[in-house]
């Protein structure tokens, strides 16, 4: 249902990381940036209100683990931003597009599933383990902002998790009251909705799906996740996991997860969501070069989503829904890479032209950043 909800919230409020990025860097143009902020914003709040009513152990969130691997939040997740400018969007948006008959999306999202797994446990992890993964901080207790700034606030951890999570909704709030103008009621039910199933994902994980004594291990144990740990939702690695699926389903071992059951609920969501809407359309590559984009913009992002831990949706919603310091980090790298791919856009289309290279970005990149 979550996933569901998701993908036909998505292709009818056009709810996408990258666009809210790139419409703001350039034509400041605001409303999918409120919605991004919303969702976090919301996200924050369910969270909070989950681990308060002692429903989430969120210490045991991949996003609150005491190892920080800094690099890979950094580097990772710049590769992931320029490649989602490539490919007109991320993971999430591509399983939104291809549920509506983008047919880019279809291979886009094969090619991430593909480099997903490479960089899992295939040919691409050894780099991502040598280049990245070895440069670590290891903290003394969770790596969430509230834990880690409550020292110098003078607060509890919790205390602190609750006035941190206050000021980013007022901050958001404020910023969309400033702009109002520029928003509708689609952008900000899509942004809200977002934000209320990353606390539904962390409800269904985190505490439906919690076995406090496994009869196997006799350990507690969060059923139906990849990870075996609470989770929200990101799609870069459960799409590596749904290949693996697919192609080792007589292996006992493989698991219908969380995160690849949502994945595939969005894509389904999408679908009904386009028909009923009357969007849907097949639509394909016109160029070679726009082919060769998104087969490399995929990579990165296979490459780069799981090298961050997550993707635009599992660091740059669900991540800093959770207060996390390394999703910070890795959505700083992300609109950062958005940004460069932005500019080397803006610049190639002046060229093109036969203008001078735009001192910001060239609206001739504006029509990909609507997408």
């Amino acid at each position: 249902m979550i996933g569901l909800i998701f993908g036909a919230t998505g292709q009818a409020t056009r709810f996408c990381v990258r666009g809210a990025i790139a419409d703001w860097v350039i034509f400041r143009g605001p409303a999918r940036l409120v919605a991004w902020m919303l969702a976090v914003a919301i996200g924050a709040a369910c969270t909070q209100l989950l681990i308060v009513g002692g429903t989430l152990d969120a210490t045991r969130t991949l996003a609150w683990a005491p190892r920080l691997p800094w690099a890979s939040y950094l580097f990772g997740g710049a590769l992931f931003g320029f490649g989602m400018v490539l490919c007109g969007g991320c993971p999430q948006r591509n399983l939104v597009k291809a549920g509506a008959g983008n047919l880019r999306s279809v291979l886009t999202l094969l090619v991430v599933a593909v480099a997903a797994l490479m960089t899992l446990r295939g040919i691409l992890a050894g780099v991502r383990v040598s280049m990245f993964d070895a440069w670590v901080i290891q903290l003394s207790g969770p790596q969430d902002l509230g834990s880690l700034l409550a020292p110098a606030l003078h607060l509890s951890p919790p205390a602190a998790r609750g006035l941190l999570t206050v000021l980013v909704s007022a901050a958001v709030l404020a910023f969309a009251w400033r702009v109002r103008r520029s928003l509708d009621a689609a952008t900000v039910l899509g942004g809200s909705l977002v934000g209320i199933l990353v606390g539904g994902a962390l409800f269904l994980t985190g505490h439906v799906g919690f076995v406090a004594e496994h009869p196997e291990t006799l350990e507690p144990a969060w059923l139906g996740t990849q990870s075996r740990r609470p989770e929200a939702l990101s799609f870069s690695a459960p799409l590596g996991h749904l290949l693996d699926l697919l192609t080792m389903w007589s292996d006992k071992s493989t698991l219908l997860s969380f995160g690849v059951v949502v994945a595939l609920g969005v894509l389904a969501g999408s679908h009904a969501s386009a028909r009923w809407r009357g969007d849907f359309r097949w639509e394909m590559f016109s160029s070679p070069r726009e082919f060769g984009a998104h087969v490399a913009g995929a990579l990165l992002m296979g490459f780069g989503g799981v090298t961050a831990l997550g993707c635009s949706i599992g660091n740059g919603v669900s991540g800093l829904a959770l207060l996390s310091l390394g999703s910070v980090l890795a959505v700083l790298g992300l609109t950062a890479g958005t940004c460069a791919a932005l500019w080397l856009q803006a610049r190639r289309a002046a060229r093109h032209d036969g203008a001078a290279v735009p001192q910001g970005m060239a609206p001739a990149a504006s029509g990909q950043a609507l997408n």
